[in-house]
């Protein structure tokens, strides 16, 4: 029995040291919403998830809270369309019974307004430790990254931790941003903006000089599209593109070859080239995976953030780039419902529409039970 006694103890010392342990040399991981690319993941990142449509984006975008659409999921469905039709008397602005695309579309950009705050308010919860109402940046990099003693900071200095440290100073440059009276700590206004910055026009020179500082590796205030893709993509490019060697032999027929003006050879350009050039084999026999997404980024970085076609993305490219609007992404939510509600095709909403699809702008019970069969449907075909 004693000897039992002794080895738990042993056990349980070793758990608590290796806890300790574990606290002094693993920095936490800070959670940034980002894109691979690097841009802020937009407001609805999570609308579609693996090809399956999110409805509780949906919701969210009518209530402005992801508690009250929650708590719709536990509604009857006659108490949730009677709420719903409060909603609909406050959206029809000018009171014709009649929801219009303008009147949506500012509904639900008030409505991202509201989670953004929601969201903010939770996060501060976890942040704010001493319950104070203000966040100062020790409580945040101590519920953020750990950093609780000067030990962990020194951690940031090793090579493997480059990345959060990236992230820590970031951090630091818009939490002095956002600290608006300079007196160290964020109340829950510039914590908002803090943590939402993207929403908060001031502090979109910092995101831009931050976009900047990562990407621009020349220093010439514009971002073209090597940069665009980054250093650690330029491995995966080199397969694509091949060595200077060839570039250099083939150069004056590049734009000859190059038929589909891609920036890049493809296989069926190379034509007789490819089994006859040591270069161009190596080349064909590229990762097929990293071809198509240099091909898929290029063709992003050309028709979606170049607006004008120059090259290279501005200032304004930039912001437009790593700061998503909430205005497009309202848009497309209004073009959503009016294609999931709009029965009679005449781009109105009335608000029998609006009632009948009440599924769609808000949840219910019923909402609720349907989404329980159909992960039960997906189980079973998964066993």
């Amino acid at each position: 029995m004693y000897a039992w006694r002794v080895g738990l103890l042993v056990l349980v010392c070793a758990l608590v040291w290796g806890i300790a342990s574990a606290h002094t040399h693993h920095l936490h991981n800070a959670q940034k919403e980002r894109e691979a690319d690097g841009a802020r993941s937009p407001r609805d990142h999570g609308h579609y998830v693996d090809g399956e449509h999110n409805t509780d984006f949906d919701h969210e975008a009518i209530l402005g809270s992801a508690k009250d659409a929650e708590e719709y999921d536990q509604l009857p469905v006659s108490e949730s369309k009677r709420r719903l039709e409060i909603l609909l008397l406050k959206m029809d602005r000018n009171n014709d019974k009649l929801i219009e695309r303008t009147e949506l579309h500012s509904w639900i950009l008030r409505s991202f307004r509201m989670l953004s705050e929601e969201e903010s308010s939770e996060r501060m919860d976890e942040v704010d430790e001493d319950e104070d109402g203000y966040v100062t940046w020790s409580e945040y990099i101590s519920e953020t990254y750990g950093i609780t003693e000067p030990d962990d900071q020194q951690l940031l200095e090793k090579e493997d931790q480059a990345e959060e440290q990236r992230l820590l100073s970031e951090d630091r440059q818009l939490f002095n941003a956002a600290d608006k009276n300079i007196d160290g700590r964020l109340d829950d206004k510039e914590f908002l903006a803090f943590t939402h910055p993207e929403e908060h026009p001031d502090m979109l020179p910092v995101v831009l000089q931050q976009a900047l500082d990562e990407k621009d590796t020349n220093s010439d205030g514009v971002i073209d599209f090597q940069e665009y893709i980054g250093d650690k993509e330029q491995d995966a490019a080199t397969d694509v593109i091949t060595d200077r060697e060839f570039v250099r032999d083939h150069k004056p027929k590049f734009k000859e070859m190059d038929v589909n003006n891609s920036g890049v050879l493809e296989r069926e350009e190379l034509g007789p080239l490819s089994s006859t050039n040591k270069h161009v084999e190596k080349f064909t026999q590229g990762k097929e995976q990293d071809r198509e997404w240099l091909l898929t980024e290029k063709d992003k970085f050309d028709q979606e953030h170049d607006k004008d076609g120059d090259g290279i993305l501005d200032r304004n490219e930039i912001l437009a780039w790593v700061v998503p609007t909430n205005e497009d992404i309202a848009e497309d939510e209004v073009d959503h419902l009016f294609g999931a509600a709009d029965d009679d095709g005449d781009d109105l909403l009335s608000f029998l529409e609006v009632l009948d699809h009440h599924d769609v702008f808000v949840g219910s019970e019923a909402t609720d039970y349907g989404d329980h069969l159909h992960n039960l449907d997906r189980f079973e075909d998964e066993l």
